[in-house]
């Protein structure tokens, strides 16, 4: 079917070279009427290479079938003046690419979806849909929302979201600033009330459809929610120190509904001054070690082969001062770290730490805050010993962090609050001063988080 393809290409092009130039000095045809029957998708990669389609996106090639192309002198797309090869051009087809400076979204409603022929004596305009890239979802700011708490989701080419189905099949269509985003790279709704059923959400949008991990409600691998599923480990003097314990957690500020949520830096601290410049350490949070740490439980939910690309941990966030220029959220993955901070040896390659840093934005000092509750997600892949391996070609699994946990001493999972300075590869310096923001955590998780992009062709997928 390929090669048969490209026979056909070849012979186009034979004979259009004999055609062109009579075609040139032929009057009749400046002015004959120009029609199109049929629009392909040319793919030669794809078990379809020359598909019928009532939609194109930008970056594709297309083959227009009709008559009259004969002398054609200007195509536009959207409006866009689009080149065309006219070794690619017979009075019955043309074989075009869509640039991807195509307008979409932003082209003139009058010209948006059409292609527009325009040769010496005649011109013609053929309604056809236009698409920039596919749509994909790559976070979700809200992933365990109560009723009436925003949900932003991010991604790309989500322009003109009109409808989201939340896993349990029901639908909404009032998509908060929507309109406002021209370049499809977020969206927001609020959640109408409670959903049972977790998984993913659909969003259906200008550029088709776009599926979201299926960590939307998921909580059946939570490790620590601080109202009763897992246990919270400290030892020691509770109250006092940097271990936090019962008497450390708060009720939810915003009073949502999410019961006691965790201080990470408590209010004890803040009330002595806050945490001093340079302080490492300066908070530690655990689970209590106990069974439930041995993650092959998960393992029902999400299987262990999964790569760490597809495979996070997700904890939901509220920050209601300004967070800027200091301190940082240091992850462990067992306890065997020293909470020394991003310039440590916790971040060396064989550490199973990350950082969370969310101030931190191009190398610049860009102050963090929230106005509720938002969902924060890390890939263990972004883990600092696995990173180094995918670095260096190799493809981790959730089975290699089940069993690096379980073979540890302490398979306690914990974050801890870290106050030193920090020094980026490129030699950008942030020196620490005193803290003293309220920073609120709830839900520590473990979440499938694999992106999918939607074939628009799902026969293939079959």
């Amino acid at each position: 079917m390929k090669s048969l393809k490209h026979i056909w290409l070849f012979c186009l092009t034979l004979a259009t070279l004999g055609l062109v130039s009579c075609n040139d000095d032929d009057e009749a045809s400046s002015s004959s009427p120009i029609t199109v029957t049929q629009i392909y998708l040319e793919d030669a990669d794809s078990d379809v290479p020359d598909r019928p389609v009532d939609f194109a996106r930008l970056g594709q090639t297309i083959r227009i079938e009709g008559s009259g192309f004969a002398g054609l002198r200007e195509l536009y797309i959207n409006g866009f003046e689009t080149y065309f090869n006219v070794a690619y051009v017979t009075n019955t087809n043309i074989i075009v690419s869509i640039d991807t400076d195509t307008p979409v979204s932003e082209a003139d409603p009058e010209q948006r979806n059409t292609i527009r022929f325009v040769k010496g004596g005649t011109e013609y305009t053929y309604p056809f849909t236009i698409r920039a890239a596919s749509p994909i979802i790559t976070s979700i700011d809200n992933t365990l929302p109560m009723p009436g708490e925003t949900v932003v989701v991010r991604g790309e080419n989500l322009q003109e979201t009109s409808l989201v189905t939340l896993p349990d099949g029901s639908k909404i269509t009032d998509i908060t600033n929507a309109p406002k985003d021209e370049d499809g790279e977020w969206f927001s709704f609020v959640m109408p009330r409670e959903v049972s059923t977790y998984g993913a959400i659909t969003v259906t949008c200008a550029n088709g459809t776009a599926v979201s991990p299926e960590y939307f409600n998921n909580r059946t691998c939570m490790i620590l929610d601080f109202d009763g599923t897992g246990t919270l480990g400290y030892w020691g003097t509770e109250g006092e120190g940097s271990q936090i314990g019962e008497t450390d957690l708060v009720d939810d500020p915003l009073k949502t509904g999410r019961g006691t949520v965790l201080q990470i830096v408590p209010q004890r601290m803040l009330d002595a001054g806050g945490v001093a410049a340079m302080k490492s350490r300066a908070t530690e949070v655990w689970t209590n070690g106990d069974d439930l740490d041995d993650w092959n439980w998960m393992t029902d939910e999400i299987s262990d082969t999964t790569l760490l690309t597809d495979v996070a941990l997700q904890f939901d966030i509220y920050v209601p001062d300004a967070w800027g220029g200091t301190g940082q959220i240091e992850v462990c993955l067992f306890n065997n770290f020293n909470f020394g901070g991003y310039n440590s040896d916790d971040a060396s390659d064989g550490a199973q730490c990350a950082f969370y840093i969310p101030w931190i934005v191009d190398n610049e000092n860009v102050p963090f805050h929230t106005t509720g509750w938002q969902t924060v997600t890390i890939p263990f892949s972004e883990f600092r010993k696995y990173a180094a391996e995918i670095e260096a070609g190799d493809s981790p699994t959730f089975r290699e962090v089940i069993d690096e946990r379980n073979a540890a001493t302490y398979k306690n999972f914990g974050m801890g609050f870290v106050n030193t300075d920090i020094t980026l590869g490129d030699g950008t310096e942030f020196k620490s001063s005193v803290f003293t923001g309220r920073i609120y955590i709830d839900n520590w998780r473990i979440v499938p988080c694999a992106s999918e992009i939607i074939s628009d062709f799902p026969d293939e997928e079959e």
